[in-house]
C-alpha cells in the first residue's frame, strides 16, 4: 500500500458562475496538483462538495478525472453514506476501472452504536472490489469512530487504513502503536500531520494541498523521511492560513485560494457560499 504513503489531495470540484460543473477546469487543477507532486488524488469527497453534486455529475467527473489523469497517479473514489443499503447500491453501480481503493466517510446523522459503524463497513468491505480506506470525521459525522472499532476492522483483508480526523492525537497513536501490519494510517488533519507522522502515521488526504500542493507535499516527504526540523518550518508557514480554510466553511477557504491562482473560480452550491470579501483579504495579506 506504498501507493498511499505521502500525500493525497482531496480534491474540490470546481464550478463555473452559472454553478456547472467545469471540467476545464478541473483538468487545470489536475495537472496543477499532479505536476507540484501529490501522491495520489481523492475524487468526491468532502472537499469536493459531494453532497450537492448529482449522479450524473459524480459519474462524468470521475470519467473526465480518469481520462485526464491516465494513470499517473492512483486515484481514490469517495463512496459512503448514512445508509448502509444505498452505499452498497452505489458500489454495485460504480465502474473501478482505474481506482485503487475508496475513501468511505463513517455514518453521518444517525450518530450509530460502535457496533453499528463496525456492521456498516463490514457490509461495505464485503461487497467492495477495490480496498476499502476508513474516514473518521467526527466534527461533520456527529461520532466518533473508536481506536477499539478501527483496530477490529483493520483486521478484515479488505480493509487497509482509515483517514483519522479526530484531531484526537491519543486516539491515533493506540492505532498507530496497536495497527496490524500494512494497515495505513492517514491525518485528515492538515496542520497536525508532521507531529503525527513522528509516531507513525503515512501521511495525509489535504485539504491545503488543492492550493500549495508542491510546498505541503515537499513538508510531508520530509517528515516521512524523519527530518521533522525542516518540516516543521514549514508546517509553521502554514499555520495562519489552515483555520482560515474552515473559517466560512470547506472547501470555500480553499477554493479562494485556487481562484487567486487563476485554476477555478471560487464558486461554491447553496447551502455554502462563496467566501466573503474579508475572508479572501485576509488570505491574500498571508499568501
Amino acid at each position: 500500500m506504498d501507493k498511499f504513503k505521502g500525500t493525497g489531495v482531496a480534491l474540490v470540484t470546481p464550478f463555473a458562475k452559472d454553478l456547472s460543473v467545469d471540467y476545464e477546469a478541473l483538468k487545470k487543477l489536475l495537472d496543477f496538483v499532479i505536476h507540484g507532486g501529490v501522491n495520489y488524488l481523492v475524487i468526491n469527497g468532502t472537499t469536493a462538495e459531494s453532497v450537492t453534486t448529482t449522479k450524473a455529475e459524480k459519474k462524468e467527473i470521475l470519467d473526465t478525472v480518469r481520462k485526464h489523469v491516465d494513470g499517473r497517479v492512483p486515484l481514490v473514489y469517495g463512496i459512503g453514506g448514512n445508509n448502509t443499503q444505498h452505499v452498497l447500491e452505489t458500489i454495485q453501480e460504480t465502474d473501478f476501472h482505474g481506482i485503487s481503493a475508496i475513501l468511505s466517510v463513517s455514518p453521518y446523522y444517525n450518530k450509530p452504536s460502535q457496533a453499528g459503524i463496525y456492521q456498516h463497513y463490514m457490509a461495505i468491505a464485503d461487497a467492495c472490489p477495490v480496498p476499502v480506506i476508513l474516514y473518521n470525521v467526527p466534527g461533520r459525522t456527529g461520532s466518533n469512530m473508536t481506536a477499539e472499532t478501527t483496530l477490529k476492522l483493520a483486521h478484515h483483508d479488505n480493509i487497509i487504513g482509515i483517514k483519522e480526523a479526530s484531531g484526537n492525537l491519543e486516539q491515533c497513536m493506540h492505532i498507530a502503536k496497536n495497527r496490524p501490519e500494512g494497515f495505513l494510517v492517514i491525518s485528515g488533519e492538515d496542520i497536525l500531520t508532521v507531529p503525527m507522522i513522528s509516531f507513525g502515521m503515512d501521511g495525509v488526504i489535504s485539504v491545503l494541498a488543492n492550493g500549495f500542493p508542491g510546498k505541503f507535499s515537499h513538508m510531508v516527504k520530509l517528515a516521512l523521511e524523519n527530518n521533522f526540523k525542516e518540516a516543521s518550518q514549514l508546517m509553521f508557514d502554514f499555520l495562519d492560513l489552515n483555520p482560515l480554510m474552515y473559517e466560512e466553511s470547506n472547501p470555500v477557504g480553499v477554493k479562494a485560494v485556487l481562484e487567486m491562482y487563476g485554476i477555478c473560480s471560487a464558486t461554491v452550491r447553496l447551502p455554502l457560499v462563496e467566501a466573503s470579501a474579508g475572508l479572501k483579504n485576509k488570505i491574500q495579506n498571508l499568501m
